[in-house]
């Protein structure tokens, strides 16, 4: 059974970077999980609908926790980075 790894990972990237973009605009930093789980919350469904290859959710709501996930993933990869930097 794969778990579709790629397709996951790829939405944790896209979620990093409208991270970012929020990062960078005037918004205040404690809305960045915000944006990046709604981010994955839309992408998830997408995901499933486009038919990835190995996507690991085969109904909506799946989808969408996958992609929810996902995106809280990328904020989590962001702060253990900035942890391991830390001296």
């Amino acid at each position: 059974m794969e778990i579709g790894i790629a397709s996951v990972a790829a939405i944790t990237v896209v979620c990093y970077l409208v991270g970012l973009i929020v990062k960078a605009s005037c918004v205040n930093d404690r809305y960045i999980p915000i944006a990046c789980g709604l981010c994955g919350a839309v992408l998830g469904p997408v995901g499933l609908y486009l038919g990835l290859d190995g996507f690991p959710a085969a109904d909506y709501m799946t989808a969408v926790a996958v992609g929810i996930v996902s995106g809280l993933a990328a904020t989590g990869v962001n702060q253990v980075g900035k942890q391991l930097s830390k001296e």
